[in-house]
C-alpha cells in the first residue's frame, strides 16, 4: 500500500510539471523582415511605417523610401511631381508647407513630415497599392532654409532622401514668377487663377501676357536665386540627395530613370498631362527685351538670353 501511494505521488508531480510547460509564456515581437535584395548600405533608408489611421494589411512587409522635391517657385517642380505620381507604387503629396502654419517653428515642421512619412497624409496623391516611395514638394522659402540644421538631422535621422530640382537659366524661371504673379490677380483663365495647365489652348491664353522686367533689379534678383541655390546644396550636402535640373529632364528623359533608380524604384514611362505656358524664343515672352538684353550683355549671365530647348 505504501508502494503505491509513492507511485502516485510520483505520478502526481510529473504530471505537473507537464502542465506547467504547457503554460510558458512566449513574447512575439510585431516587426516586419526586411525585403530580400536590399543592400546593407540601404537599410537606414528602407521604412516599415505602422500608420494610426489605416492598416497597410498585406503591404505591412513591403518597404517604403521616404524622399522631399525641395525647390523653388517655377522650376518645373509640379511637373516633376505628376511624373512620379505617375508611378503606381510612388505617392508625391505636393507642396504640403505652402500652408503657413504647418511651417510656424520646427515643432510644427517635424510633426508635419511625421504624418506624411508615416502614411497617415492624405491628398489626392495618396495610393492605396503598396507604396514603394512617399514624400511632398517643398519649396526653399517655406521654412526649408531658416531651420535647414534641424531638418537636415530630421533627414539623416529618419532616412530620408533629398531630391534637388531647379532651372538652369533663372531668367526663364523669373520670367514664369512674373507670369504666374500677374495671373493671380488677373485670372485669364475664365476668373480663375492655374499655375499649372493641362491644354494647349489654356497654355496660350495665359502665354499671351508678356511681363515687363525690372532691367535695374535684374542682375540683383539673379544673384539672389543662385546665391539661395548654392547654399540649399551646402546646407543638405550630407544627406542623401540627388541633384536634378528642369532642363536636363527636358532634354533627356533618361534622367527619370536615374530618378527611379535613386529611389530604388521598379522602372517605369513616367508622364505628365500638364502643358507647357511658356514654350516659345525668350525675346517672344518679354515686354522690354531690348532692357533685358541691355543689363544682362557683358555679364556672367548672358548666356541665359540664348539659352534654349524644345518640349
Amino acid at each position: 500500500m505504501v508502494c503505491g501511494v509513492y507511485i502516485c505521488a510520483i505520478c502526481l508531480k510529473q504530471t505537473s510539471n507537464n502542465t506547467k510547460a504547457k503554460f510558458l509564456k512566449f513574447q512575439v515581437i510585431n516587426q516586419a523582415s526586411p525585403s530580400f535584395g536590399i543592400e546593407p548600405w540601404e537599410i537606414p533608408y528602407v521604412h516599415y511605417p505602422k500608420p494610426k489611421t489605416h492598416s497597410r494589411e498585406e503591404c505591412v512587409c513591403n518597404g517604403v523610401r521616404y524622399f522631399a522635391i525641395l525647390s523653388m517657385q517655377r522650376s518645373g517642380s509640379g511637373w516633376f511631381e505628376t511624373l512620379l505620381n505617375s508611378h503606381i507604387n510612388v505617392s508625391s503629396n505636393g507642396e504640403i508647407f505652402s500652408i503657413g502654419n504647418r511651417r510656424n517653428n520646427i515643432s510644427s515642421i517635424l510633426s508635419t513630415m511625421d504624418k506624411v512619412y508615416n502614411l497617415d497624409w492624405f491628398s489626392s496623391a495618396s495610393k492605396n497599392e503598396c507604396l514603394a516611395a512617399v514624400g511632398f514638394k517643398w519649396m526653399l522659402n517655406q521654412g526649408l532654409m531658416e531651420h535647414h540644421k534641424d531638418i537636415v538631422k530630421y533627414f539623416k535621422n529618419k532616412g530620408v532622401s533629398a531630391i534637388f530640382l531647379f532651372r538652369r537659366n533663372l531668367l526663364r524661371r523669373m520670367i514664369s514668377v512674373l507670369a504666374n504673379s500677374y495671373d493671380r490677380d488677373a485670372k485669364l483663365l475664365n476668373g480663375t487663377h492655374k499655375s499649372h495647365v493641362h491644354s494647349t489652348e489654356e497654355a496660350q491664353i495665359l502665354a499671351k501676357y508678356k511681363p515687363t522686367v525690372n532691367a535695374t533689379l535684374l542682375l540683383p534678383d539673379l544673384k539672389e536665386a543662385e546665391e539661395t541655390i548654392t547654399k540649399a546644396l551646402e546646407y543638405f550636402k550630407s544627406t542623401r540627395h540627388i541633384v536634378l535640373y528642369y532642363e536636363d529632364l527636358i532634354n533627356n528623359r533618361t534622367k527619370l530613370k536615374d530618378v527611379q533608380e535613386f529611389l530604388r524604384l521598379p522602372y517605369r514611362d513616367l508622364s505628365s498631362r500638364q502643358v507647357k505656358i511658356h514654350s516659345g524664343n525668350l525675346p517672344k515672352q518679354v515686354g522690354n527685351w531690348d532692357d533685358v538684353q541691355k543689363a544682362l550683355k557683358g555679364t556672367s549671365y548672358e548666356g541665359m538670353l540664348h539659352a534654349d530647348y524644345q518640349m
